[in-house]
């Protein structure tokens, strides 16, 4: 305890708690079909291809918007960027509960939900900013742990959307979205890890350089299968073992729930295991697991306690792979991560549409998990390449933090240090 009291002095825990309800509260919202599915292809009789596309568009659309806000905060702010997005989500919600009468609507739905799928680099950059190197795994885990965003909504949106009707849910979101808004403007202050004096082209660096892409694919495994499988399991446990709607939405939120929960921990090992170490093991267990689960389709038990494992790896590897961006982008962590995000999240968009895929052409969605399964052996090997050279540029053996926040930077990084703003 006395140590977690050692940590919020090192930074500004108001700013924290403001980040992480955003980021859990845009969550929330953001798999909102995903919980409501067994409902929404109900009232449109849909196919599971069609169901995959539903599912799929409001990722994507979530991980194309993420850069563009991540670039918009650089410049006008990461509290500020928070409000504007917090506003538009509002107008999307209202817009669902008014507007979507077609499976057309649905998909443009699905496009306005990516405004809340928007929220993730700018939430941990902002979380964390007042936090010195050292912490920043910590405290990007801790932001990351609104991730149980995903666990609320599959666990309140089915009784919900029972009770009141699926759209209705929409409208209760819109209302819902005030909450963060507050708690954003009472408590957050803008941190002071900017560079201002940067140029375009040195906050948006990591799109130009090797490690901003594969940091970006490894996280298309561990996020992407975190927020696709979150999305597509609620379909999956109604269509493979026929339990009810809300059943269905409950089983999800224990792996979701796990999955963001252990976020922290893994952000929280990170620290002093290494980023690089953590990530390893967690794409071992990540692709024995998902390989276990396409061959146990026959029991729901099992099926679902291999799930929660998935998810214990892959809430770890997130807040593992959020440890070392600080370190490889000290000034420019929100444009860095938002990046990172915006492509890592690309990867949750295939989960749907291949297990949609793999159950209307191939008859089982055994091998939609066999195939996310390869993909993280594939990035396992490609980190394991690449961590020879960061460990002699930016970051000690394993991953770990350099014992000063200058050296934590690339030696070609923009040498100006960053200018301190009043809060």
């Amino acid at each position: 305890m006395s140590s977690f009291k050692s940590f919020l002095r090192a930074g500004h825990g108001p700013t924290l708690f403001a980040a992480f309800l955003y980021f859990a509260f845009s969550c929330c919202i953001w798999v909102l079909n995903g919980a409501m599915a067994p409902f929404i292809g109900e009232t449109f009789n849909l196919s599971p291809a069609q169901k995959g596309l539903m599912l799929s568009v409001p990722i994507i659309a979530g991980a194309l918007m993420r850069f563009p806000l991540g670039v918009l905060a650089q410049y006008i702010g990461r509290k500020k960027a928070t409000l504007v997005e917090m506003g538009l989500i509002a107008v999307a919600m209202l817009f669902g509960f008014f507007m979507v009468h077609s499976f057309n609507d649905l998909l443009a739905m699905g496009v306005l939900l990516g405004i809340a799928g928007a929220s993730f680099g700018v939430a941990l950059s902002l979380g964390s900013g007042w936090f010195p190197p050292q912490h920043k795994g910590l405290a990007m885990g801790l932001v990351g742990a609104g991730n149980v965003g995903t666990a609320v909504s599959v666990l309140v949106a089915p009784p919900l959307a029972q009770w009141l009707g699926w759209q209705s849910v929409y409208g209760i979101a819109a209302v819902a979205i005030l909450v963060p808004m507050i708690v954003m403007i009472v408590y957050a202050k803008e941190p002071p890890d900017v560079d201002s004096h940067a140029s375009f082209r040195e906050h948006i660096a990591c799109l130009f350089e090797k490690d901003g892409w594969v940091f970006s694919l490894i996280y298309g495994v561990t996020f992407g299968g975190f927020i696709g499988l979150t999305t597509f399991l609620p379909s999956y446990y109604y269509d493979q073992f026929g339990v009810s709607k809300v059943q269905a939405g409950q089983l999800t939120m224990l792996a979701a729930f796990m999955g963001a929960a252990v976020r922290v921990i893994g952000g929280w090992i990170s620290d002093r295991w290494g980023g690089v170490n953590t990530l390893t093991l967690v794409l071992l267990v990540v692709a024995v697991g998902l390989v276990l689960v396409g061959f146990s389709s026959g029991s729901l038990a099992i099926t679902t306690l291999l799930l929660i494992v998935c998810f214990a790896a892959l809430g770890a590897g997130n807040g593992a792979l959020f440890q070392l961006v600080p370190l490889r982008w000290p000034a420019t962590t929100a444009v860095a991560g938002s990046m990172i995000g915006e492509i890592g999240a690309l990867g949750g968009g295939l989960v749907p549409n291949a297990m949609g895929l793999s159950k209307q052409y191939l008859g089982s969605y055994t091998w939609g998990f066999v195939f996310f399964a390869v993909l993280s052996l594939v990035m396992l090997g490609v980190m394991r390449v690449m961590q020879i050279r960061w460990t002699r540029t930016w970051a000690e053996k394993g991953g770990r933090a350099r014992a000063s926040a200058h050296a934590a930077a690339p030696a070609h990084a923009p040498k100006r240090a960053p200018k301190a703003r009043s809060a």
